[in-house]
């Protein structure tokens, strides 16, 4: 091999580290011929572990390879939110079974459809953008916690020697969980997951909330943090937040909420761990 090709594939093999991914779209930006990379892969340098994405061979696929790679490598506005977010915070025994191994995935572009073919423990689930109006943030490297912070999103760090993920902080990853709230069940998750939240930021609550889109996600975290008393809640400025006009029926024959307007199951008492 020459010096020139040594070269290359030193620095991608670099660049790739132990879970990174780089998928073809990629590997031809940066100068990486279709050919160049078959010869990398039967000489043992790479190996594909789905159709149009490669990673080192004797690397180790884990989900937070997988996001660090849509993130910093693919340059994709996606965030880890939601669920999977809460549970990484450790909330996970508050979610319903099997929703702590379901990666829920924000952003305004769909992840590539490699990622749904990787054969990983977990499993991802694209939620679409969110009930945020917030602008997107281009993830590379140099993106500064303080212009995460204004997203209400972080770094988060596994343990795994995988880039950290950027995920949503609790109260993003809240407000997009109440979003996603369609019947009871998840009445009763949310309102667990929320008991839990106390020691959510007032300043961050507030401005997530003038951001939110949603009526129903904002009416129904304000409920079940009122309804757990939160020290920080009388804390949050509701200046200039939307929260709708009429009733909303979550629940059908629920109890309705008398400040916020929203009817929740009666029996919530009876769900909490």
């Amino acid at each position: 091999m020459g010096d020139q090709n040594a070269g290359k594939i030193n620095r991608l093999l670099a660049e790739l580290g132990d879970t990174r991914l780089v998928s073809s779209r990629w590997l031809r930006a940066h100068d990486y011929a279709t050919s160049l990379v078959s010869r990398y892969v039967s000489s043992g340098w790479l190996t594909s572990p789905a159709r149009g994405v490669y990673m080192r061979k004797g690397g180790r696929l884990q989900w937070e390879g997988v996001v660090g790679s849509l993130q910093a490598g693919e340059g994709l506005p996606l965030h880890v939110g939601g669920r999977f977010a809460l549970a990484l915070q450790g909330h996970e025994h508050y979610l319903r079974l099997g929703d702590a191994g379901t990666i829920t995935l924000y952003g305004p572009e769909r992840p590539p459809g490699w990622v749904a073919k990787l054969q990983l423990n977990e499993r991802f689930e694209f939620e679409g953008k969110g009930p945020f109006d917030l602008p997107s943030v281009e993830f590379t490297g140099e993106v500064s916690e303080s212009v995460l912070a204004k997203q209400g999103l972080a770094r988060h760090q596994t343990g795994s020697g995988a880039d950290a993920p950027i995920c949503s902080t609790p109260e993003r990853a809240m407000l997009e969980l109440c979003d996603g709230v369609s019947d009871a069940a998840r009445v009763y998750e949310a309102d667990a997951l929320m008991q839990a939240m106390t020691t959510l930021r007032p300043q961050r609550v507030g401005m997530l909330l003038r951001h939110c889109r949603s009526i129903k996600a904002k009416r129904l975290f304000l409920a079940l943090a009122e309804r757990h008393r939160h020290a920080w809640l009388p804390h949050v400025s509701l200046d200039d937040v939307d929260l709708g006009r009429g009733k909303r029926a979550l629940v059908p024959g629920g109890r309705l909420h008398p400040t916020y307007q929203i009817t929740l199951p009666g029996d919530l008492d009876e769900h909490l761990a």
